[in-house]
């Protein structure tokens, strides 16, 4: 007995018509498709979804065992697999993109497979807006969906469709709870400081608590060269010539080095939902007033620049102008003599309206010799004397240990209901005044004096060569205010074009 005419007329024991049919797959539903391969010889077409969280759902399965599972299963089916979609360390709850499924589903309604086959349902989705996707799909095109562990959902009936969503729900509840539980768990560790997991922080072993004496010595070094003037993006360089590599192992970049140093951990804070929640258990490479004063150099907006525009001069953005004030920036010269070639040079310009221009190299020889020279004076340890009054550490640290606790009890009445939000806001205002000004405080608490390696140094030249471009600008920043003069036209004794009184060193 042949093969009956497909819904569309076409004869499907006919090889003509098959053939023709198959040149129009674009318009074919897939379960027509499934039965034009089958009376081709052929079978029916399947495609496999996998996926694995960090949730670890699933009896912690991996991709690859899901999809050995799968094909299995397809096997035992008589299907034939056209395209395997996997999506690895990506959770359906977390609400990201995975870009797996959403090519599984393109390819769905293009009409490539008539099954879609997954370990479980809830390696498909986990929301009920996604799963009403997928029923939009596959309900039209009665596309089959068959699971290792939850056998055969039909979604072209009420009653598949309610099971499915039933499931959905399930998973979503079960999903839920966990991060509850997770919450919960993460709390109560906050309360206590403990480590919450997850990858190495640098500076310690993997269990968090457990100090790495090197990466230490590393986090102090980087605190000290920033608060005395150094860039984040020499130091990484500096720790990329010396191999000291990320917790991960690669290479430090600026940005990496900033957000490291930045951690509230670092200072031996737990930090908790974005907020410092409290004093931590494990042992800590700075001190508060350390760690606060170096964030507020890093967050400083002064310091924020564009990966092309960092600074590559001594006196860039330094330099004043003596005609108008304002800063002079690099930039190129030239100079045309009759009969000879343009020469160009580097220059330092005025930024605002060109007043004047100055060769760049003979500036920066002339401030560096300037600093020499002051640095070889007897007097040279008065360099390093405090400029302001030394701050209250501990004053600010009770400060904010009483605004903390104030805070807290005060939302604990908020809570039990025994102040309303008005009354909290009122009573809160102060507390958190007083936590901010301690903060403020503690962030001016630790300076590191820029010239500090250069006082006492036996070759002091040598010492200044060492220092990286940025360890330079804090040194002439901190010592002296340097302004660029008009300078007097024609030679000048000494056969010279350059007037070294065009260039006003007032030192701080």
């Amino acid at each position: 007995m042949g093969l009956p005419k497909g819904g569309s007329g076409f004869d499907l024991a006919n090889p003509c018509e098959t053939h023709t049919l198959k040149c129009q797959a674009r318009v074919i539903s897939p379960a027509l498709r499934s039965a034009i391969d089958v009376a081709a010889g052929g079978r029916p077409r399947a495609v496999i979804y996998c996926r694995i969280s960090r949730d670890r759902e699933g009896a912690g399965l991996g991709v690859a065992r899901q999809r050995e599972d799968c094909e299995a299963l397809a096997e035992q089916l008589n299907l034939e697999v056209v395209e395997v979609y996997e999506d690895n360390d990506l959770s359906a709850y977390s609400g990201k993109p995975r870009p797996g499924y959403r090519r599984m589903l393109q390819d769905l309604r293009d009409g490539r497979a008539g099954t879609a086959l997954a370990w479980h349902t809830d390696r498909l989705h986990r929301s009920p807006s996604e799963l009403e996707e997928y029923i939009d799909v596959c309900e039209p095109l009665r596309i089959e969906t068959r699971t290792v562990k939850a056998g055969h959902l039909d979604l072209t009936t009420a009653t598949g469709r309610m099971i499915a969503r039933q499931l959905g729900v399930q998973a979503r509840y079960e999903v839920e709870r966990m991060v509850e539980r997770q919450r919960r768990k993460r709390d109560e560790m906050a309360a206590k400081g403990q480590h919450f997991g997850g990858r190495r922080p640098f500076g310690w072993e993997v269990d968090g608590m457990t100090p790495i004496d090197f990466e230490f010595d590393c986090i102090r070094e980087a605190a000290g060269a920033i608060l005395a003037g150094a860039s984040l993006r020499s130091l990484a360089a500096g720790w990329t010539t010396r191999g000291v590599k990320t917790s991960a192992g690669g290479p430090w970049a600026g940005s990496d080095l900033g957000r490291m140093l930045l951690r509230p951990r670092n200072a031996g804070i737990v930090q908790h939902c974005g907020k410092e929640a409290g004093p931590a258990l494990w042992e800590a490479p700075l001190d508060e007033a350390t760690w606060r004063s170096m964030c507020a150099v890093l967050i400083d907006p002064s310091r924020r620049i564009t990966p092309g525009n960092e600074r590559k001069y001594l006196g860039s953005g330094m330099f004043l102008c003596g005609v108008c004030g304002e800063t002079m920036r690099a930039a190129t010269s030239n100079s045309r003599n009759a009969g000879s070639d343009t020469h160009y040079w580097g220059a330092y310009r005025c930024k605002s309206l060109k007043h004047l221009s100055r060769r760049r190299d003979l500036v920066d020889a002339q401030v560096q010799l300037a600093i020499l020279e002051r640095l070889s004076r007897p007097d040279t340890a008065d360099l390093l004397a405090e400029r302001e009054d030394p701050v209250d550490i501990r004053g600010a640290q009770k400060d904010m240990r009483g605004a903390r606790q104030t805070l807290d009890e005060l939302a604990s009445a908020l809570g039990t209901g025994a102040l309303d939000m008005r009354s909290w806001q009122v009573a809160s205002a102060a507390a958190r005044a007083r936590l901010a000004a301690a903060e403020d405080i503690l962030s001016r608490a630790v300076k590191v004096n820029p010239v500090a390696g250069l006082v006492g140094a036996d070759d002091t030249e040598a010492a200044w060569n060492r220092l990286d471009l940025s360890r330079r600008r804090a040194v002439v920043a901190y010592l002296m205010t340097v302004t660029i003069l008009p300078s007097k036209k024609g030679r000048q004794p000494g056969g010279g074009y350059w007037d070294p009184n065009s260039v006003r060193i007032e030192w701080k």
